[in-house]
This record gives C-alpha cells, sequence and structure tokens, in this order.
C-alpha cells in the first residue's frame, strides 16, 4: 500500500498562491502519476506529477503535466472539467462512507461533490464554497479548443481544510486518497492515476483502492 507524509509548513498561510507555486518544489513530498489502468484501450500517458504540502487550515497540490495536447473549453466551475486536460483530487476522511472528488482542467476550472459513488452525489459545492479553492494555473484562466502539439503546464491549488470537514484544531492522523490525470473528450483520452484501480471500465470513483495520506 502507497503512503504519502504532507509536510507541515505554517509559513504558507503568510505565502500569496503564486510564490507557493514557484517554491513548493522545495519543501513538498511529490509522486507520479503513472498507474495506465486501462491499457488496451487507453494507453496514452502524459508525464504528470503532484506535489503536495500543507498549513494549518489548507491543503496545497501541485500539478504538473507535459503532454500532447492541450484543452480547456470549460471557464464556469461545476463544467464537465473531466472532458478537458484534466487533472483530479479524489480524498476520503477515515471512517466516512462518502468521499469528495475535486477536478480541475489545465485553467483551473474546478468540479467538486461530495459523493457515495459515481453515480450517488450527496452534496455538490454551491459555487461560493468553491470559490473558497485558490488556484494558480501556469497558462492562465482563459478558455480554448482543443490544440495538438506538446504542452507542458502547471496548476497549483489551495484547498482549505473546512472544505473536507477537516477540523483545523484536531487533524486527522491521514485521509485516503487518489490523483488522477485525464481528458475524457478529447483526440487522446487517457485515465491514468496515482494508485492503480483494478475495475473492468475507466471509474476513478473507487475509494476501495485510494491510498494512505498522512498529516
Amino acid at each position: 500500500m502507497q503512503t504519502l507524509k504532507i509536510p507541515f509548513k505554517p509559513e504558507l498561510e503568510s505565502k500569496t498562491l503564486a510564490e507557493i507555486a514557484a517554491n513548493i518544489d522545495e519543501f513538498g513530498v511529490s509522486e507520479m502519476i503513472e498507474q495506465v489502468n486501462w491499457i488496451q484501450q487507453y494507453p496514452y500517458k502524459p508525464l504528470t506529477t503532484f506535489t503536495l504540502a500543507r498549513s494549518k487550515t489548507s491543503l496545497f497540490i501541485k500539478f504538473r503535466v507535459r503532454g500532447n495536447l492541450l484543452k480547456a473549453s470549460y471557464s464556469t466551475d461545476q463544467s464537465p472539467v473531466h472532458e478537458d486536460s484534466c487533472v483530479e483530487f479524489f480524498c476520503q476522511l477515515p471512517n466516512k462512507d462518502y468521499y469528495f472528488n475535486f477536478e480541475f482542467n489545465c485553467i483551473g476550472t474546478c468540479s467538486a461533490k461530495r459523493r457515495k459513488s459515481r453515480t450517488e452525489a450527496v452534496e455538490p459545492f454551491s459555487l461560493e464554497e468553491l470559490k473558497t479553492i485558490q488556484r494558480f494555473p501556469s497558462i492562465g484562466r482563459r478558455a480554448f479548443n482543443e490544440m495538438q502539439g506538446i504542452f507542458e503546464w502547471e496548476l497549483t491549488v489551495e484547498i482549505p481544510f473546512q472544505l473536507i470537514d477537516i477540523d483545523a484544531e484536531n487533524i486527522p492522523e491521514k485521509i485516503r486518497a487518489n490523483f488522477h490525470k485525464c481528458a475524457d473528450d478529447t483526440d487522446s483520452p487517457h485515465f491514468v492515476s496515482w494508485m492503480p484501480i483494478h475495475s473492468p471500465q475507466p471509474d476513478f470513483h473507487r475509494p476501495e483502492f485510494f491510498g494512505d495520506i498522512y498529516f
């Protein structure tokens, strides 16, 4: 079972997200998103990493992607951003029967819900709640149609702990999580994850395959 330990950096509370994006590689913990779970149907694997750190009140994630297409057709939160060039963070607190899915396209547009399964959303986040997620995309926030070529991009996000039901004064020992790279509605659809997923068809909504992330 893969595990990660998130570095605690209280000084991040006083930094801008642009400053954190520029320096998180120096103090964060990094991993590859490289599990091609459905290789016969979807063999393409963009080069993708994520880097984690936390403050007292927030989780910071920096995604870095290098691939052969780029698409960002959605600029309004709670749109189906998984159809674009997309990175994702799914997480579940200990002993809970629900989990959270945070999905971001390459310009930072977010779709997020509290869920029990792929088909059962307990509670979508409101647009006001999603505004509390700070985002710093390296390619800006303007939407565009699919482009072919070799592209590199980064996205750094700050997710407040309160949004995932974590009390900053009572941080749990760990959560369970997975990280994904996808682009469903493109010329090179792909479904890549940090932790392997053992299902017949592409399905990221499988918390039984999440890995442990320690605080």
